[in-house]
């Protein structure tokens, strides 16, 4: 199946790209959630839109990039998480907490589906995550998870 992204899929490619999948992975996760269109012939107009985007806030975000990253990387990042009298998390600490404390700490929006977390984090304590945030920035950032006080 042949898919035009709409959105930066890890492993695949980037907004624009013209990708060929597998049917049940086209047709099950990225069309549905919005991450790919099919391709068409009368499809090469929205390619063009989505890459001309594409390079000017490339451009434009680079240098923000930059600056976000060393934000990011200075010190730590506290993530506040429900957990039981010996130090054991109830479930997981998610993308989404994740990126709350990552917008929270920098005071710039910090996107989820640019983290990326190696195994899940399920302890407290200290643990680092990859966090993309242009096609050549990434950041490596501290994580301290820590108990919420209720």
């Amino acid at each position: 199946m042949k898919l035009i992204l709409t959105q930066e899929v890890t492993g695949l490619g980037a907004p624009g790209d013209v990708v060929e999948v597998k049917d049940g992975y086209g047709r099950n996760y990225l069309v549905p959630r919005g991450a790919a269109i099919r391709w068409t012939r009368g499809a090469e107009k929205t390619i063009e839109s989505i890459k001309k985007a594409r390079t000017s806030r490339a451009v434009r975000d680079h240098d923000s990039a930059e600056a976000l990253k060393t934000r990011l990387e200075e010190s730590p990042v506290q993530v506040k998480v429900r957990a039981g009298e010996t130090g054991r998390l109830f479930g997981a600490v998610t993308v989404t907490d994740i990126a709350a404390a990552l917008s929270a700490a920098s005071g710039q929006e910090v996107d989820k589906r640019t983290i990326a977390v190696g195994n899940p984090i399920k302890s407290l304590g200290s643990h680092e995550v990859t966090v993309r945030l242009h096609d050549d920035v990434s950041a490596t950032v501290a994580l301290n998870v820590i108990p919420a006080s209720d």
